[in-house]
Formats: C-alpha cells, structure tokens, sequence
C-alpha cells in the first residue's frame, strides 16, 4: 500500500500524526495537571494546520490528486480538527453532562462537513470541474477554538477558572465556553455560508 502513497499523502499523515500527539498530551494534562502538556496538546494544532496545507499545496504543484489522498486528508482532519480539539477541551475542564454534549456535537458536525465536501468534490471532478467554494466553515478553523483554550491556560482560566463560570441546566453542569464549540459546529454544516476555496 506504501508504494501507492505519493509525497502529499506523508504530509497528511504527519497532520493526522500531530492530531494523536494532541489527544495523548491532553490525556498527560488530566493525569499529571502539568502546564507543558496542555501547551504541546495545543501547539500540536498549528503543526497539523501547517502539514494540511503543505499536502495540498505539494498534492496541485505534482499533479498527484487521488481519491486515497482526498479521504486520508479527511481522516486525518477529523482527528486534529475533531477530536483533538474536544479533548483539549475535555482536559481543561469541558466535562459537564452539557459540555459533553456540545464536544461531542462538534464532532458530529466535522465529520459530516468532511463527509459532504468528499461527496461533493467527487460529484464535481467527475465533471470536469474543481470545487470553487466550501459550504459552512473548513474543519481547521477549530485552530482557533485551540487557541483559545491555550489563552485560557496562559491566564490559570482553567478547570474551575474558565471563561464565563459553569451554568446549572436541569441535571447537568454547562460551561459556556463549550457554546463556542457549539458555534463553531453549526458553522460548518452550514449550507448558506460559502466561503471561497483558494
């Protein structure tokens, strides 16, 4: 299978690569409570950012587009946009039965933006044509939730110190910082906001 991969596909999977390291420093932060993970789970985002560009830009320059490499680049945004991004969230103190909610509605939400682009990129090539626009926002603006979440761990805004204190809903705790998450889910499923595809 190695054989069949082209230089944009390494590149994707060292974006997905980044996404686990962040997952597993998340996990070291829950445990250990040590400023340095939390701070490598979240540079880990920007590292995945600059490698999902680079394999787009490496895939156009050689002319190598594959279906393999279209759904190893979903695969791995899902990890480092996804689920790397909820657990940082997780870690720094998202864990009421609402943050849970709204995590794993963010989720959700990235799968299935990256699901309808494939499907709607594949429909379009076979046209002839390139896709010229996205529909809702791209799965690695969540960049932004993580550095968030960092700002939030620069300032000791962590656990019981988060941004905008914990809501009692019924019988669950929400923190209202998860409601970015929330935001940003629903942007990208979003069918009306179309954002240029450069």
């Amino acid at each position: 299978m190695i054989r069949g991969f082209h230089l944009a596909d390494f590149f994707t999977l060292a974006n997905a690569a980044c996404g686990v390291a962040a997952v597993f420093f998340a996990m070291m932060f829950v445990g250990s409570q040590s400023a340095t993970a939390f701070f490598a789970a979240a540079a880990m985002a920007p590292a995945a950012f600059i490698f999902d560009v680079l394999d787009g830009r490496i895939a156009r320059s050689r002319r190598t587009h594959s279906a393999l490499g279209r759904e190893l680049d979903s695969l791995s945004d899902v990890i480092s946009f996804g689920v790397a991004p909820a657990a940082l969230a997780f870690a720094a103190g998202l864990r009421g039965g609402w943050d849970w909610v709204a995590l794993i509605y963010f989720v959700c939400c990235g799968v299935s933006r990256l699901a309808r682009y494939n499907v709607t990129a594949e429909t379009l090539s076979e046209g002839g044509e390139k896709v010229r626009y996205f529909e809702g926002t791209p799965i690695p603006t969540s960049v932004v939730l993580t550095g968030i979440l960092a700002l939030a761990a620069s300032q000791d805004r962590l656990n019981e110190n988060l941004y905008w204190g914990t809501w009692t809903l019924g019988p669950w705790e929400l923190h209202p910082l998860a409601l970015l998450f929330v935001l940003s889910g629903t942007l990208m499923i979003s069918k009306t906001l179309r954002i240029p595809k450069l």
